[in-house]
């Protein structure tokens, strides 16, 4: 790279009101992603579910068929058109977006209330019929769509806001408010979610909590256990349980709400939140660099949270061959650095409220990193549209992996130190029959490994599993880092929990959902769940 000082090639563009707009949204716009109830239709996928025993399943003998009789009294208590049967929306609701699950409920509802969640459950409770939680239907691991004939209570329309305080930040909102919603509404307020994700423009705020998202800001404002203050849930026998508390500080007792973070409806479906929302700063920045090695993306990651501290906000990572991936099957991206070898791309964020302060410090922050030698290039956007340029790379690599084929993801959490060498490992052993692709939040310690194929194979599935968890728990990682564990993970939890606390949460699960009607086959392995 030529002397920063001279070629200017880092551009800072203007404090303006950047950072809820800052990026298109590859998900929102792409009809793959919409909304659970939109268009699939834009790349072909192949209809087949693969990895952890998925296939192998047995329906639970204990659940009850649905009949007429229920239909009936469902539309009772909702109504006509939201209790639906058209076979087309049931696809849909049946389907992930990746089109790796799918399931075969017959019927769909959709509540408005928490009231009448309450009332579906205690009936569905009292005839053991099994239920899926609803909401965007973005995740990754077959968590939000039926195994088999299980009903969908879809929450959609429960998207009310409640309140929200502008002196605390505190939003209070049901759960199917979708995420960038709240997004746009808290950018009136002079706030912003906590929660930031490529799949905003879909995602809804009570799966964001039930599955425990992290996504981009993580390395800022940390996780939903932190920001989230309270919850309503409706437990499997339709009890209400108001935990919608607005307190920063309440130590009554256990704080339950932590038990349905990230339990992906298996005790419960939450229906309102209470979340912290941070202030809207001005100066944002975004810096798109290249690294020749994964060792001084480390040093760059070390570097910033000592030089940048309180202005960073966001550390994410990508290798050249999730670079290449993204340039050859996403329309629109380009790579902002001259054609040239590099073996890592880093993407940086600064928030702060001075701009002049802010620039100083990323500037100061690029100079050191430059000169230590552990940059090779960089471009710092000049204006919004560059900033989102830079966003939609790492933000559109999940589309262009669906677009590139087969592709089996896998969400880790391992030590930074060890990270990249699985993927190194994984190359080896898969040789030429699949692209390794690696990318994630550096700056929290989340791979994001991809292995992308012409199709789906057994064998190769046989080379990848079980030993990505393995390899993950040897080094004292998680197999699930952010994605949730669903149905392609559940019997896989003992690699990151020892068999006595698996144990127990199958007490937990036991004792707030006896007949295990809520998300079955999902989170707890199999043979657990089935013994309940």
């Amino acid at each position: 790279m030529q002397n920063w000082g001279r070629t200017r090639r880092f551009l800072i563009y203007p404090a303006v009101n950047f950072l809820n707009n800052r990026r298109s949204n590859p998900i929102a716009a792409n009809p793959v992603f919409n909304s659970a109830f939109g268009i699939r239709s834009a790349i072909r996928f192949q209809h087949r579910g693969f990895g952890s025993d998925a296939t192998k399943i047995q329906r639970n003998p204990l659940f009850s068929t649905l009949n007429s009789e229920d239909i009936s009294y469902f539309k009772g208590v909702l109504g006509e058109k939201n209790v639906i049967q058209d076979e087309e929306r049931l696809l849909t609701a049946n389907t992930d977006w990746m089109h790796k699950y799918r399931g075969s409920s017959k019927l769909l509802l959709q509540p408005r209330s928490t009231e009448e969640v309450s009332q579906i459950l205690k009936y569905c409770n009292s005839r053991s019929l099994a239920v899926v939680p609803q909401g965007g239907n973005t995740g990754l691991v077959g968590g939000s769509v039926p195994v088999f004939d299980e009903v969908v209570i879809n929450v959609s329309l429960m998207n009310n806001i409640i309140s929200f305080d502008k002196v605390s930040g505190i939003l209070v909102c049901e759960a199917g408010c979708i995420l960038e919603n709240l997004i746009t509404f808290l950018d009136t307020q002079g706030y912003i979610m906590p929660l930031d994700l490529g799949a905003k423009g879909s995602s809804q705020i009570g799966g964001n909590v039930s599955t425990n998202a992290g996504g981009l800001r993580l390395v800022r404002y940390g996780s939903l256990h932190g920001n989230v203050l309270g919850l309503e849930v409706v437990l499997a026998n339709g009890d209400v349980l108001d935990m919608l508390g607005t307190l920063r500080k309440d130590n009554t007792g256990y704080d339950l709400k932590h038990l349905f973070i990230g339990s992906e409806g298996s005790l419960g479906i939450v229906t309102k939140v209470s979340i912290l929302t941070p202030p809207k700063l001005s100066a944002v920045n975004v810096a798109f660099l290249a690294c020749k090695d994964y060792f001084s993306c480390q040093k760059l990651l070390v570097e910033a949270k000592w030089k940048l501290g309180e202005i960073l906000s966001a550390f994410e990572f990508l290798d050249n061959l999730a670079m290449d991936l993204v340039l050859n099957h996403l329309e629109g991206v380009r790579n902002p650095l001259p054609p040239s070898l590099h073996s890592f791309y880093v993407l940086i964020e600064t928030t702060g409220s001075d701009e002049a302060y802010s620039k100083e410090k990323l500037e100061a922050f690029l100079l050191h990193a430059m000169g230590a030698g552990l940059i090779t290039d960089g471009a710092l956007a000049q204006d919004i549209n560059q900033a989102s340029s830079f966003w939609l790379i790492r933000e559109g690599l999940p589309e262009a992996l669906m677009k590139a084929g087969a592709v089996y993801k896998y969400d880790l959490s391992l030590p930074i130190e060890n990270m990249y060498n699985l993927v190194e490992e994984m190359r080896i052993r898969l040789g030429e029959s699949a692209t390794v692709v690696a990318y994630g939040h550096l700056g929290d310690g989340n791979l994001h490994l991809n292995i992308s194929t012409p199709q789906y194979e057994d064998k190769i599935l046989a080379q990848i599993e079980p030993y990505v968890y393995e390899w993950t728990s040897k080094h004292r990682g998680s197999i699930s880092a952010e994605h949730g564990l669903g149905l392609m993970k559940a019997n896989e939890i003992f690699y990151s929990k020892p068999t006595n606390v698996v144990h127990l949460m199958g007490s937990i699960k036991k004792a707030l959902d006896p007949k295990g009607i809520l998300n079955p086959y999902k989170v707890l392995p199999h043979s657990l769940s089935s013994s309940s």
